[in-house]
C-alpha cells in the first residue's frame, strides 16, 4: 500500500494501480526496459492491473514475468469494462493511468488519475477528469516512487 498525505487533503490510501497498456506503459505495444523495471518496483508496493484491449497483440509477452494482473477485454465498451475493474477494486484506494478517450470513465472514478502524454498522443477529453498530468509514463510513476513529487504538485 502506497499511503500519500497531501497537505489541504484527505490522505490517499492507494492499494491499486490501474495502468491502461497501449498508449501509456506501452508505445506501438511494446514496454520499454524503463518502463518494465519501474513496473517491476510498483508491484512489490501495491497490486497493480493492466487494462487492455490488446490492439498490437502484444501484452501477454509483453507482461510476462511482472508480478501484475493483465486484464484483456473485447475492443468494444472498454471504458465500460475499465471503469467496473476500477470499482470493483475500490474507487478509493485506487489510481489511475491512462491516455485514451476510454479512460475517462475510469478516471472520473479513481481516487487519483494521472493522464500520460506519451508518443502515441492523449485524448484532450481525458484531461478534464485527470488529476495529474505527465509528459510520460516514466514521469508518473516516479510520482509513486517518490511521493513528495507528487504531494508538492497537489498541496492545498
Amino acid at each position: 500500500m502506497i499511503n500519500i498525505n497531501i497537505p489541504g487533503r484527505s490522505p490517499y490510501n492507494i492499494a491499486n494501480i490501474v495502468f491502461d497498456y497501449n498508449g501509456t506503459i506501452a508505445v506501438n505495444g511494446i514496454i520499454s526496459k524503463s518502463t518494465r523495471e519501474k513496473l517491476s518496483i510498483l508491484c512489490n508496493m501495491a497490486d497493480v492491473y493492466v487494462l487492455t484491449a490488446d490492439t498490437y497483440g502484444s501484452a501477454a509477452k509483453e507482461c510476462e514475468g511482472l508480478n501484475l494482473t493483465l486484464k484483456t477485454f473485447p475492443k468494444d465498451n472498454a471504458a465500460d469494462y475499465k471503469l467496473k475493474i476500477v470499482n470493483e477494486l475500490g474507487k478509493d484506494k485506487t489510481i489511475c493511468f491512462g491516455n485514451g478517450y476510454n479512460d475517462i470513465k475510469m478516471f472520473e472514478a479513481a481516487s487519483l488519475s494521472v493522464a500520460v502524454l506519451e508518443k502515441e498522443g492523449l485524448c484532450v477529453a481525458l484531461l478534464k477528469e485527470a488529476t495529474i498530468l505527465v509528459k510520460s509514463i516514466e514521469d508518473g510513476i516516479n510520482l509513486l516512487l517518490n511521493t513528495n513529487a507528487l504531494i508538492a504538485t497537489l498541496r492545498g
